[in-house]
C-alpha cells in the first residue's frame, strides 16, 4: 500500500476543521505531526493560518502576494517585454 501524502489544500481543509473544533494552534500542530509526520506544515504555519481564520477569512486557496510577478495576458505586451530583455542582452556583451 502506498503512503499518503496530503496536498496543501487538503491540510488546510482539516487545519480550518480543527479550528472549528476550538482547538488551539500548538494542539493542532501536535495532532498533525501524529498523523502526517515529516508532511505536517510547521507549528508556525498552523498559528499563521489559524490567525486568518481569527480575521475571518476561511478562504483556505494561496493568496497571491503583492510583491508576485505580475501575469500579463496581452501576448503583443508580453512580447515586447521578451524584445526588450533580449535587446538589453545585447548591450551588456
Amino acid at each position: 500500500m502506498s503512503e499518503f501524502i496530503p496536498k496543501k489544500q487538503h491540510l488546510r481543509k482539516v487545519l480550518l476543521h480543527y479550528f472549528i473544533l476550538k482547538k488551539s494552534a500548538a494542539e493542532t500542530h501536535r495532532l498533525f505531526v501524529d498523523i502526517y509526520g515529516e508532511h505536517a506544515p510547521s507549528k508556525t504555519s498552523c498559528k499563521e493560518w489559524f490567525r486568518r481564520f481569527n480575521s475571518g477569512d476561511f478562504d483556505v486557496r494561496d493568496k497571491e502576494c503583492e510583491g508576485a510577478p505580475k501575469k500579463f495576458e496581452d501576448a503583443e505586451l508580453q512580447a515586447l517585454l521578451e524584445e526588450d530583455s533580449c535587446s538589453l542582452d545585447r548591450q551588456k556583451s
